[in-house]
């Protein structure tokens, strides 16, 4: 496998193009009611795209991105994008996937508190930012644990452990399932995939029934997006790809939403942050090609079935504002699919744990793999 050399370099011209699309943004009315309550607030986002045009250094953002070792390999004859730390020594590899609406620099944090201790390899999902996406339907979450193993044993890792939220948790899921003998153990930050209850599986305990209840209420009121993107995403991309305002307030109510933020954004993950992460997305025309795996997941992807049962050591990290209230999330429930052997319930911190909590976060990867030495 072919693996090169690679440093973040957006355009001038990429940059002076985005600012001019900023001031000329067509501002809708304030919606009625309490702020908030029908998307983004107006106010916040005008004040935070007035700083993405005027006060974002962006440089000095990719300076900071490219402190970090990046590389772009071909794999199956797709350029994936990916840092790598690589230390001396006797190491566990370890291969860190994000989610969305995410990048891989939502892990930069654990690069930095694990270095130490671990090699870690930190991939772009195929479709987001310097990741490419094949053109072929079916890119879903086993998919994408082939081209990871492959990335893998590419760099020279024989066994190796998987952590993941969101999509990345999915992932490390397959890779496990799909190849159990070259994974020494999964860390989830988020609860991705549902066990098979269907015919043939045990009864839902009281607490479990409560969970699923809770989980439909949360698809009820959270799940517009995905019904969007999982039918429809190229005719979204049109207005994301085309408006700064647009792509902002899309995933940043989701970053608002999902976290443990109490509905202060700046205050959770800085503006600097918040702008790195969208300005990736818009300096490499990738957020219609990243929405795409919710369309090739619901269609493509192969259902949980009775047999899927994760055998290697599976530590999952519980984090209060994922979806249910702390300690309500059944360690049951996963049990039926996960070989769970480590289960932490954290008293704050959300769907972004990686960039919430990142001491926490490490701290518990890092004990979970190193009992595993």
């Amino acid at each position: 496998m072919r693996v090169d050399p690679f440093a973040i370099a957006v355009p001038d011209a990429v940059l002076t193009d985005l600012r001019e699309r900023i001031r000329r943004t067509r501002w809708p009315d304030a919606a009625p009611g309490e702020a908030w309550s029908q998307g983004v607030e107006v106010g916040y986002l005008r004040e935070l795209l007035a700083y993405w045009a005027d006060g974002f250094d962006w440089r000095k953002a990719e300076r900071e991105l490219n402190r970090y070792q990046h590389q772009v390999a071909k794999v199956y004859g797709t350029p994936i994008h990916f840092v790598h730390h690589r230390g001396g020594g006797d190491r566990i590899p370890l291969i860190l996937t994000h989610g969305w609406p995410s990048t891989f620099a939502e892990m930069l944090g654990l690069v930095d508190r694990l270095g130490d201790r671990f090699d870690l390899v930190v991939p772009s999902l195929p479709g987001y930012v310097f990741s490419e996406r094949p053109a072929r339907a079916g890119v879903d979450r086993r998919y994408v644990a082939g081209l990871w193993h492959e990335l893998m044993q590419g760099l020279g890792y024989q066994r190796y452990g998987a952590c993941g939220g969101d999509f990345g948790a999915g992932v490390a899921t397959q890779m496990a399932l799909s190849e159990p003998e070259r994974v020494i153990g999964i860390h989830l930050s988020t609860p991705e995939l549902a066990p098979y209850t269907g015919p043939g599986s045990a009864q839902l305990t009281p607490q479990e029934q409560a969970y699923v209840a809770h989980l439909e209420h949360w698809e009820e009121t959270e799940r517009g997006y995905s019904a969007v993107q999982s039918t429809r995403p190229q005719t979204l991309g049109y207005a994301l790809n085309d408006s700064p305002a647009g792509l902002a307030a899309w995933l940043l109510d989701k970053w608002r939403s999902w976290s443990d933020s109490g509905g202060d954004l700046d205050a959770t993950f800085g503006r600097d942050s918040l702008l790195t992460m969208l300005t990736l997305y818009w300096a490499t025309d990738s957020i219609t090609t990243s929405m795409r795996d919710y369309y090739d997941n619901r269609w493509h992807g192969a259902p949980i079935g009775p047999d899927d049962h994760v055998r290697v050591p599976t530590a999952m990290a519980v984090f209060a504002n994922e979806f249910v209230p702390e300690g309500e999330v059944p360690r049951s429930w996963y049990e039926r699919m996960y070989r769970i052997e480590r289960w932490t319930v954290f008293p704050r911190g959300g769907h972004f744990a990686a960039m919430e909590v990142p001491d926490m976060l490490a701290a518990d990867i890092g004990e979970f793999f190193g009992g595993l030495r």
